[in-house]
């Protein structure tokens, strides 16, 4: 069984954050160093900015001041962090039941290294602007997780290159969307684990994504990308694998409505919810009345790239709802913009005034060559003492002619252009627009600083970053919530295998 029109709104959905995907790619870039990629058009013919640096023998230089504010920012994130406490997640801690479950949510907290996870999801937020986590554990998810985890819940972070969420959504608390998903890339034993139950699930998989008997899961392909290096193989298909020998698993959550009955017992005054198959069950009782209402719910889809239906059914969650945790920064009208998007225009200014000062410092070195016309030697071209000059250990050997003024090196003192000051006055912006300033790096404007005097300066620092901050609070508070939900009750999950 097929559904393509889902497989197809999922990919719309995934299309239109297309533009969302390249900024994040483009601020990644500048936050980790290669500052130079972006794409020029000379003379008709594109290249990178270092390409077309060299091409005239200029070294494309640059000082990565972006690293430094993450870093700081991630630094004062950690040395705030703490887990939401009891009262945050409306629990007594004086009741022994929810003292009980509390001390379950941190076990399972340190189970998952909330603190390095959410430091990293930390690091993402200030590039992307978009943090988002999946909630697994072992009724809910369909995926295969390592024994040890059985019974625990699972927290995992999902890269927004593989995320995609309703399109349409507006509300910052994202209580609005309609769809959510991501895209899974597994080799087909992973793929087994999580759907196979029978010899039909196997063969049935075999088929979907042409798997031969013979087929060896133990065969492990490499990604197109070096370990540890900038990643070439984002995911800028939707359907077809980034990485040789894996299988996609689209993975998608939707919102519909269905008519339910709300039932009023008059005798007790109890009110409750049931199904509208249900109604003839309970009409033959004393004291109901019953109205009808239309009632959200969410059911969870599996797909193959191709349509088909690997596994789906309502959603296992109590209370309904999807397993992702999400947040946009800061999300106005559906608008993400990110910390590091704001400085890479001081970026890119810093790093081409350090190249030009760079340039004119070698260029007053070096001075300028006037070379006679009548002294060039035959067979020897006007572009070959060029280069041979601009060479630092460059020989020019010619015979001189009678009469013939030699070559002549002239050179001067560089001009004071304004340079330097330019750059003082852009690192004084990186300060401004980021609201990282150096008492929050950890400098003394003076020697003379007294530490009352910094630690008020530190403390009137943190006020620009609060925002940005507290915003990442509320996810971290979003996602322990969804945590007692889980933790608190275990539903089976209506399942329907297709």
């Amino acid at each position: 069984m097929k559904n393509i029109s889902l497989l197809n709104s999922a990919a719309a959905h995934w299309a239109a954050m297309e533009q969302f995907r390249s900024r994040r790619e483009r601020a990644k870039r500048y936050c980790y160093g290669r500052q130079w990629d972006d794409i020029v058009e000379v003379d008709g013919r594109k290249m990178s900015e270092e390409e077309y640096i060299r091409s005239q023998g200029n070294i494309p230089l640059k000082n990565n001041l972006i690293r430094r504010l993450v870093r700081s920012v991630l630094g004062v994130f950690r040395n705030q962090y703490t887990y939401p406490s009891a009262g945050d997640l409306h629990l007594d801690p004086e009741a022994a039941e929810d003292a009980a479950l509390y001390n379950r949510m941190v076990l399972n907290a340190d189970f998952n290294r909330s603190a390095e996870l959410h430091a990293r999801t930390m690091e993402e937020f200030l590039i992307s602007g978009l943090a988002v986590h999946r909630k697994s554990t072992s009724p809910l998810t369909l995926l295969q997780i390592p024994d040890r985890a059985a019974g625990s819940l699972r927290s995992d972070y999902v890269s927004p290159e593989s995320f995609f969420v309703d399109s349409a959504a507006r509300d910052f608390r994202g209580w609005d969307i309609r769809i959510i998903g991501q895209i899974h890339e597994l080799d087909f034993a992973s793929v087994c684990a999580a759907f196979v139950r029978n010899e039909e699930d196997l063969q049935r998989l075999r088929e979907i994504y042409l798997i031969s008997s013979d087929y060896s899961p133990a065969e492990i392909h490499p990604s197109a990308g070096g370990f540890g290096d900038f990643n070439s193989t984002s995911l800028r298909n939707f359907l077809s694998p980034s990485t040789p020998g894996m299988l996609r698993v689209i993975e998608v959550w939707t919102r519909t409505s269905l008519p339910r009955y709300r039932v009023h017992n008059r005798l007790t005054g109890e009110i409750f919810k049931i199904e509208a198959a249900d109604k003839s069950f309970y009409e033959s009782r004393a004291g109901l009345s019953f109205s009808m209402i239309m009632d959200d719910v969410w059911h969870y889809h599996y797909l193959s790239p191709g349509g088909d239906i690997l596994a789906t059914g309502l959603s296992p969650i109590p209370g309904g709802g999807h397993p992702y945790v999400w947040k946009g920064y800061p999300f106005i009208d559906g608008e993400i913009h990110s910390f590091v998007s704001d400085v890479i225009d001081q970026q890119r200014h810093t790093n081409r005034l350090i190249t030009l000062y760079d340039w004119v410092l070698r260029s007053t070195a070096k001075g300028v060559l006037l070379f006679p016309e009548s002294a060039l030697p035959e067979g020897v071209e006007i572009d070959d003492i060029s280069d041979q000059w601009s060479r630092f250990n460059g020989v020019i050997l010619f015979r001189p002619k009678a009469g013939v003024a030699l070559p002549q090196q002239i050179t001067g003192n560089a001009s004071n252009v304004g340079i330097t000051d330019l750059l003082n006055i852009q690192l004084r912006m990186f300060e401004d627009v980021s609201g990282v300033s150096s008492a929050l790096e950890g400098k003394l404007s003076s020697g003379s600083v007294s530490g009352t005097l910094y630690d008020r300066q530190t403390r009137q620092a943190m006020i620009a970053l609060l925002d940005i901050l507290e915003s990442y609070n509320s996810f971290i508070r979003e996602s322990a919530l969804l945590d007692l939900r889980l933790l608190t009750t275990t539903k089976t999950p209506t399942r329907k295998r297709c």
